[in-house]
C-alpha cells in the first residue's frame, strides 16, 4: 500500500469535512452554482425519482407477489433468466379443470368448470405475452437508463461537489493567508509574498478543475433530460402492449361468453334446473334461492 497517496487521500478527505462543516456554521464562504445548475439538478432529480418509482410500480403490476419479484432479481443475476411459475390465472383454471374431472366431466358443472379453467389458463398465457412485452419494452430499458446514464452522473456530481469544498478550502486559505500578511512583520514580507503566490496559483487551479467538471455535469444532465423522448416511445409502447392484452383477454371471455350460453346443459341439466309441471316443462333457472323462468319476457 503507498503510504504518502494514503496519507495524501486522508489529508484531502479532511480538509473536505472542514470546509463543509464551516460552510454549515456559516464560517466560511460556500462556492455556488448557477440558477441554470440548479434547475438542471432540480429536474435530473425528479427524473430519476419518477423512473425508479414507475419501473418498481409496472414489475409489481406484472408480478404482485413480493416475494417472487426477489426470486426473480436474484435468479436473473445468478442464472441470466428468470424461473418459470404459473401466475394466478394458470393456476385458477388448472384447479377448475380438476375440479371439473372430480366433479364429472359429464355433469352440467363439471363440464362447465373445465371449459371455465380452459378460458383462464388462456388468459394466464395471455399475461404472460403482456408481461414479456412490458419487461423488454419498458422496465428493461428504464433500467439500463438508470444503471448507465444515471449511475454516471451521480458519480460525476459527486465529484464535482467534492472540487467545490476543495476549492471553497482553497479561497479560504487564501483568505486566511492575505489576513495574516497584514498582520505580518515587514522583514518577513518577502516570505509571505511568495506564499500569497503559490495559494493563489492553488485557486486558479482547483477554480479551472471546478469549472471544467460543473461543465461535464451539466452536459450528462442535459442529456438525462433528452431521455426523455425515448422514455416516451416506452411508455408508448407499454401502453400498445396493454391494449393488444386487453383486447386479446376481452374476445376470448366473448367467445367462454357464447360457448357457455350454448351449451345446453348449463340450464337444463338436474343440478341447476327445475321443471314446472303445468308449464310444459319451462326450463327454470335458480339464483339465490329464487327460481327464474327464462322464457319469461320480465325475467333477466
Amino acid at each position: 500500500m503507498d503510504l504518502k497517496k494514503l496519507v495524501g487521500d486522508a489529508s484531502v478527505f479532511f480538509s473536505r469535512a472542514v470546509q463543509l462543516t464551516e460552510e454549515k456554521l456559516g464560517t466560511s464562504d460556500k462556492t455556488e452554482l448557477d440558477a441554470h445548475y440548479e434547475n438542471l439538478v432540480n429536474r435530473t432529480e425528479q427524473t430519476i425519482i419518477w423512473t425508479e418509482k414507475l419501473v418498481q410500480d409496472v414489475d409489481s403490476l406484472i408480478t404482485p407477489n413480493p416475494g417472487n419479484r426477489v426470486e426473480d432479481y436474484i435468479m436473473e443475476k445468478i442464472e441470466g433468466q428468470k424461473p418459470r411459475r404459473l401466475n394466478n390465472l394458470e393456476c385458477l383454471g388448472s384447479d377448475m379443470i380438476r375440479a371439473g374431472n372430480e366433479v364429472g366431466p359429464g355433469t352440467a358443472y363439471g363440464s362447465t368448470l373445465i371449459k371455465v379453467g380452459a378460458g383462464q389458463q388462456k388468459l394466464g398465457l395471455l399475461e404472460k405475452e403482456f408481461a414479456t412485452s412490458a419487461t423488454s419494452n419498458f422496465i428493461d430499458p428504464l433500467r439500463r437508463f438508470l444503471e448507465n446514464d444515471v449511475r454516471t452522473y451521480v458519480r460525476e456530481k459527486k465529484d464535482l461537489e467534492n472540487k467545490r469544498l476543495d476549492l471553497g478550502a482553497v479561497k479560504n486559505k487564501l483568505k486566511k493567508a492575505k489576513n495574516a500578511s497584514q498582520d505580518s512583520k515587514q522583514k518577513e514580507g518577502s516570505i509571505n509574498a511568495q506564499l500569497l503566490k503559490e495559494i493563489e496559483r492553488e485557486v486558479r487551479l482547483a477554480q479551472g478543475s471546478f469549472d471544467r467538471q460543473a461543465e461535464i455535469t451539466k452536459l450528462l444532465m442535459e442529456g438525462i433530460l433528452v431521455a426523455h423522448s425515448s422514455h416516451l416511445r416506452h411508455l408508448q409502447d407499454l401502453v400498445a402492449a396493454q391494449a393488444k392484452c386487453y383486447a386479446a383477454c376481452h374476445a376470448q371471455m366473448q367467445d367462454l361468453q357464447r360457448e357457455l350460453s350454448n351449451a345446453s346443459g348449463l340450464y337444463t341439466g338436474t343440478e341447476a334446473t327445475g321443471t314446472r309441471p303445468d308449464a310444459d316443462n319451462t326450463p327454470l333457472f335458480r339464483l339465490n334461492s329464487e327460481e327464474i323462468d327464462l322464457n319469461s319476457p320480465t325475467s333477466p
